[in-house]
């Protein structure tokens, strides 16, 4: 294949990235991420769940995370801010009775103080003093989070001394942000696992839709460095990086 033969197919990859909610279904099959976490999230969660606790899922994506806690609706709320997923969640989450706010902003969250028992979170922001002022005496806060060196090889493969978006998202430095403001660590873990993709142009639809961590990524901006990917994943059969994630579950003391 010509290298204009591959940039044809790299920057249709590129124009057709979009997603709601959180559906990575269009690069199914060729990529893998290692799912198999030292913690349990859903678990967790759902070892301390109670029907009658109010329950808050911040940046809940499209809600499928959410939906699939079947918590009862009157006692279940939550925000998000991206446009495309605040639609689609104004059509799942609202006809069921489930509170939905529209928010971008995690210090500035639209429901009163002490409003809830439990607050989850998966890979959304958070600020600690806004949870904790939502939160019920003895309330908990649930969060597995993206940290801060998440795909830094894969961007430093084709942007190099990209800047990390988010440098403090690491377990040590926001358990601490916990602690310092009263809250109980029951439970926090961080962990590394291998991400793989088995063609350039998923690896070309992935970076586009994670913009935050590849800024400034394009297919004719970074041809150049897709071209050596390609030899990568012909040399080797695919293209490897590295996720992080972390995990924290606290309670807000009485």
């Amino acid at each position: 294949m010509t290298n204009e033969e591959l940039k044809t197919i790299w920057k249709r990859e590129e124009d057709c990235a979009f997603i709601r909610g959180w559906d990575f279904s269009h690069i199914q099959g060729r990529y893998e991420e290692e799912d198999r976490l030292p913690w349990n999230y859903e678990a967790i969660i759902r070892s301390v769940l109670k029907d009658e606790m109010k329950l808050l899922d911040y940046d809940t994506g499209g809600g499928e995370f959410l939906l699939s806690l079947r918590h009862p609706y009157e006692n279940t709320s939550a925000t998000e801010g991206y446009p495309p997923n605040v639609a689609l969640c104004r059509e799942r989450l609202l006809p069921l009775g489930i509170d939905l706010r529209e928010c971008r902003d995690a210090s500035s969250i639209p429901f009163d103080d002490g409003s809830f028992d439990i607050i989850i979170n998966r890979h959304g922001d958070f600020d600690p003093p806004e949870i904790r002022r939502l939160l019920k005496p003895g309330g908990l806060f649930i969060t597995q989070q993206v940290g801060s060196e998440n795909d830094r090889e894969l961007v430093e493969m084709v942007l190099p001394g990209t800047e990390k978006p988010f440098p403090h998202e690491n377990l040590q430095e926001q358990r601490t942000r916990f602690t310092d403001i009263g809250f109980e660590i029951l439970q926090a873990d961080e962990a590394f696992g291998p991400i793989a993709f088995c063609d350039v142009g998923a690896f070309v639809w992935f970076a586009r839709i994670i913009e935050w961590e590849f800024p400034g990524f394009s297919v004719d901006r970074c041809f150049e460095r897709l071209l050596q990917l390609q030899k990568a994943v012909e040399r080797d059969g695919k293209i490897v990086g590295t996720t992080h994630r972390y995990l924290i579950a606290a309670r807000k003391d009485g």
